[in-house]
């Protein structure tokens, strides 16, 4: 799939001189860009059960927030101006969403999080604040006006449900349109008001602090590294002083402790399983009446498949991960994986081995993949 337009830049040139250093703005980087849904539908999802999504008004110079799934009831008392409506994980929902973060291709999936989706009529938006991570920010129906600044002055208003900045000095801006884009590196200070009704696409890409990575790491190495043996002491010694911690006893235990050994293969499997892992929220709908083996394996064969909207597939050598789970193939298969996990789909009339069929129909039946006519 053709990735999205960078203005004059490559995307090599991106990635080299403005991804995590500074902001770009792209004008015109989806021609003709038309909404993936629209207001209605938009409100409709966030209403339903497992919604991610947030309502955030502004009244009397105060800010209020009620957070999903929201109710009809949420918006009949809405004011005409000063209020906005997030949605995220679209891409879990609509195919086209799915064909959008594609277009971002460029960037590993390893660090993608979400697609969200903003509705804003004229006067909306969440206030100046920064992000951890870097964002993509595509326009769609009406105009944004959007201010930036480099300030290092984070300081936040108190006693408000939003991390909204206390000072903020914007040092651009511009009014995006239909089409235009503007990116955004971690940490820089921003503020996207509504000109009119509008519709903005936030492509997030997800950046885990250092503490996160390390705790959920330690959490891996908890269930997956075993070592032999027991403390033990028969030398022990009297003490004048029974509650005392011995230097014996810390040197033994700091000797047991060195015994936790991890390489690069450990690192692997830890961040296959942690990126892929469905947050909390997600669940996989299995087939109500599965195809036997035979019948899947034809319709692979005639239509092709694709991962369900939910699932997240990443690949290490002739590892893959899927959805929080490790699989390793033979050197035969990697290759039909490699392309399902880059094109988030199988064509029809792949040459399909005995190992990739059984590995198919398993994910199949959990509910991590779609044949291609019960997809659409």
């Amino acid at each position: 799939m053709k990735v999205i337009s960078l203005g004059e830049l490559s995307p090599e040139k991106f990635l080299r001189d403005y991804w995590q250093k500074k902001p770009l703005l792209v004008r015109n980087a989806i021609s003709d860009f038309q909404d993936l849904l629209t207001y209605e539908e938009l409100i409709n999802l966030a209403c339903q059960e497992d919604s991610q999504s947030r309502l955030i008004t502004k009244r009397r110079e105060k800010w209020f927030v009620k957070n999903g799934p929201l109710s009809s009831s949420n918006f009949s008392s809405l004011d005409k101006k000063q209020w906005s409506l997030l949605v995220h994980d679209i891409n879990h929902i609509l195919p086209s969403a799915r064909d959008l973060l594609q277009k971002f291709s460029f960037i590993p999936y390893a660090r993608l999080d979400d697609l969200m989706v903003s509705y804003a009529p004229k006067g909306g938006g969440i206030g100046p604040h920064i992000d951890s991570y870097d964002v993509f920010l595509l326009q769609g129906k009406g105009s944004k006006r959007w201010q930036i600044t480099s300030q290092q002055d984070n300081s936040l208003i108190e006693d408000i449900p939003l991390k909204i900045l206390r000072n903020f000095n914007p040092e651009q801006e511009w009014v995006l349109t239909a089409g235009d884009m503007l990116y955004l590196p971690p940490n820089y200070a921003h503020n996207g008001m509504a000109e009119n009704d509008c519709m903005t696409y936030s492509i997030g890409f997800c950046a885990p602090s250092h503490q996160e990575l390390i705790d959920q790491f330690l959490i891996y190495l908890q269930d997956n590294i075993k070592v032999d043996g027991w403390y033990s002491d028969p030398d022990i010694k009297l003490q004048p002083h029974p509650a005392i911690i011995s230097s014996s006893m810390l040197d033994q235990t700091k000797t047991i402790l060195e015994k936790i050994k991890w390489d690069n293969i450990d690192i692997a499997n830890f961040l296959g399983t942690y990126l892929t892992e469905p947050k909390p929220h997600i669940f996989f709908n299995q087939p109500l009446t599965p195809l036997s083996q035979t019948k899947f394996l034809q319709q692979v064969l005639k239509a092709g498949l694709q991962l369900d909207l939910k699932s997240h597939m990443l690949v290490k050598n002739n590892k893959f991960f899927l959805n929080g789970d490790a699989y390793v193939v033979g050197a035969g298969s990697s290759y039909l994986l490699q392309s399902l996990a880059d094109n988030q789909k199988l064509s029809p009339g792949e040459a399909i081995n005995k190992e990739i069929s059984d590995l198919l129909y398993q994910w199949y039946l959990y509910g991590y993949i779609l044949l291609i006519n019960e997809a659409n």
